[in-house]
């Protein structure tokens, strides 16, 4: 009689396990700043790692801090190329052995920042040229035994020829920084899924190959996620309402940018309508285009050295006029240091 009690309570303990998990929203911000960006979704049986910006080892100790499990990632999700979102991806996906999503103009423009051509003269071009019709020319005046070659003979273009089939075929990742265990491309605009997680990515104004931010949607909960833009475009406008969440970037304050350390071309750049937002303008939008419906606002992407973040609050909190309290706009700072505590739906 004991040992079905027993049974019959560990049963419902287990059911009660796997029930909770299918239910749980959870928002984990691992890092936000400029040396580093990763966040952990999580909507019923799913969990994606947006952004990778942390090397593997310090975004594994991040995810210990926050009690997030690395062994059940599903994805890796990225919103643009610049190294501070993508500098760890390649490592991490490997590891977990992990698909990661881009979106194509992203994928190609991260495969060249590891992979930079090498500059060559005039000169040095002409006599790679010769060189390889020399190579061709050695290769027809000695044909091969056989009459027809397999497709491991096929030489897609010169760099393949020199890399030679094998690497062609089957990229190591020892060779191939880019090398990933999977790759899938989204486009801004599409709504698409990943398990239990409804994505829709949009269009940002940065200055990158094809930026876009998010809304994640999954147990009736939607949650905003946009940093790196210049400035809050109609479609951002559009896209970030209706929000139990919002992630929204507010990096500098324009005072302290004018007045700071950065090289003036790189002040420019910051303050562009491709740069990043300013505690101003995220203000801006808060205060006029804000539907105020969210829970939680958290302040992402500060600057370490052109912000502080009693500034960024200061300012956010005058532009909500109120409106936070406990059960909505509660308002948080992401930090570049530490893991912002989970938070629940």
């Amino acid at each position: 009689m004991f040992k079905q009690r027993m049974d019959s309570a560990l049963s419902s303990a287990m059911n009660s396990l796997t029930r909770y998990p299918q239910t749980m929203v959870r928002f984990t911000v691992l890092a936000s700043g400029s040396r580093g960006n990763a966040t952990v979704v999580t909507g019923g049986r799913t969990r994606i790692l947006v952004d990778c910006g942390l090397s593997c080892r310090e975004l594994f100790r991040r995810m210990k801090l926050a009690d997030e499990e690395l062994e059940t990632l599903d994805a890796i999700l990225i919103s643009h190329e610049h190294s501070d979102h993508v500098g760890g991806v390649a490592v991490t996906a490997r590891k977990l052995k992990i698909p990661v999503y881009f979106t194509e103009g992203t994928h190609r423009a991260w495969m060249r920042w590891l992979q930079p051509r090498r500059q060559m003269t005039y000169a040095q071009w002409l006599e790679q040229i010769r060189r390889q019709a020399a190579e061709r020319q050695a290769e027809a005046d000695n044909p091969a035994e056989e009459g027809e070659p397999d497709e491991s003979d096929l030489v897609l273009d010169s760099s393949a020829e020199a890399a030679g089939p094998a690497e062609v075929a089957d990229p190591a990742p020892a060779k191939d920084p880019s090398w990933l265990p999977a790759v899938e491309y989204f486009a801004a605009g599409v709504a698409f899924e990943i398990g239990d997680i409804q994505i829709s990515p949009f269009t940002t104004p940065h200055d990158a190959a094809d930026p876009v931010g998010f809304v994640f949607a999954s147990e009736g909960v939607r949650m905003g996620f946009v940093t790196d833009l210049g400035y809050i475009s109609p479609n951002v406008k559009a896209q970030l309402q209706d929000l139990d969440l919002l992630l929204l970037e507010s990096n500098h304050d324009l005072e302290m940018l004018r007045d700071g350390p950065y090289p003036w071309a790189v002040k420019q750049r910051v303050m562009s309508r491709v740069g990043h937002l300013s505690n101003e303008a995220a203000a801006g939008f808060l205060e006029d285009d804000y539907d105020g419906q969210a829970a939680y606002v958290i302040l992402a992407h500060l600057s370490e050295s052109n912000n502080l973040p009693e500034l960024a609050r200061v300012t956010a909190e005058r532009a909500l006029n109120g409106r936070a309290n406990l059960i909505a706009n509660r308002l948080l700072l992401a930090a570049q240091n530490e893991p912002l505590s989970s938070l629940y739906f």
